[in-house]
């Protein structure tokens, strides 16, 4: 079979030839279009809600009508901390004129904030020291001798948390400015001044009337005792939703009454979820009126 041989390898020679191409087209990188990435979002990509600030009693003995309150729904709000924010204040306390201590219904401010108010200290819970701890939410608590003897040491919690302990009498007679004197209010208020001091160490700036009635001989008290303002309000949370004497929604600068109740769960929680909505940030009243 001599005459065989070169053919059979110019066979093997192009069968050698194939399998040497197929393997390297094997071995080649196989073609891939470009790659595309996502690009981060950054702080100024990321659309960001709004603040969107929204709409939102006292009676004085001299003539003013009693405040009237319309309803508002309560959303259900969402349970989250909140980051706090610094504002720089717009609004100038009044001074004393006449030995007169001013009024003070609602802050006019173009910041979006809101100032939240507790009164008297009859019911005393952990469960609103926990609300107010976990929202972070300061308050201005206008606590009555009377309502909070029986457990001073309660309110330290609310001084942790950022509150402070204002005035609102000894006795929280709401017919004072009507039955007493100069010198029976005077007396009255004194004595809550004093007591404030002994058991948290701080004196009140900041008054509140019982049940909201005020009279200059009010405010001529007020004042002698070192107070700088009556404090009273426009909008309050109140038996687990919020009332409004001013349109149906809270405004910024409004003053929100509260009270430490039963109810105080519910009253706290229709009033955040109305602070939520109107796009404002809950912030001490001393504070913005610098007399913390």
């Amino acid at each position: 079979m001599p005459n065989s041989t070169p053919a059979r390898r110019a066979v093997l020679g192009a069968f050698g030839a194939s399998l040497v191409a197929g393997l390297s087209a094997c071995a080649a990188p196989e073609s891939t279009a470009p790659e595309t990435t996502t690009p981060e979002l950054s702080p100024a990509s990321a659309s960001a809600s709004p603040e969107v600030p929204g709409p939102n009693g006292a009676l004085s003995v001299g003539g003013e009508v009693p405040p009237s309150y319309s309803a508002a729904p309560t959303p259900t709000p969402t349970a989250t901390k909140r980051i706090r924010r610094t504002f720089i204040p717009d609004y100038q306390l009044p001074p004393i004129v006449g030995g007169l201590a001013p009024v003070i219904t609602k802050i006019e401010t173009k910041h979006p904030v809101v100032f939240l108010t507790i009164d008297d200290g009859n019911i005393k819970t952990p469960e609103s020291v926990r609300l107010m701890t976990d929202y972070d939410y300061p308050a201005s608590l206008f606590l009555t001798r009377d309502t909070i003897a029986d457990n001073p040491a309660f309110f330290n919690a609310f001084k942790a948390q950022g509150s402070l302990v204002e005035n609102h009498t000894v006795t929280h007679n709401i017919n004072m400015v009507r039955q007493w004197g100069y010198q029976q209010q005077l007396n009255d208020i004194v004595g809550m001044q004093d007591y404030a001091f002994q058991h948290y160490g701080r004196r009140p700036t900041l008054f509140r009337p019982p049940g909201g009635a005020y009279s200059n001989v009010m405010r001529q008290a007020v004042a002698a005792a070192g107070m700088k303002a009556i404090i009273t309000w426009e909008a309050k949370a109140n038996a687990g939703k919020m009332d409004y004497q001013v349109g149906n929604s809270l405004r910024p600068g409004d003053i929100v009454l509260m009270h430490f109740r039963a109810e105080f769960a519910a009253d706290f929680a229709a009033f955040r979820a109305a602070q939520l909505a109107a796009g404002l940030e809950v912030v001490l009243l001393e504070d913005f009126l610098g007399v913390a």
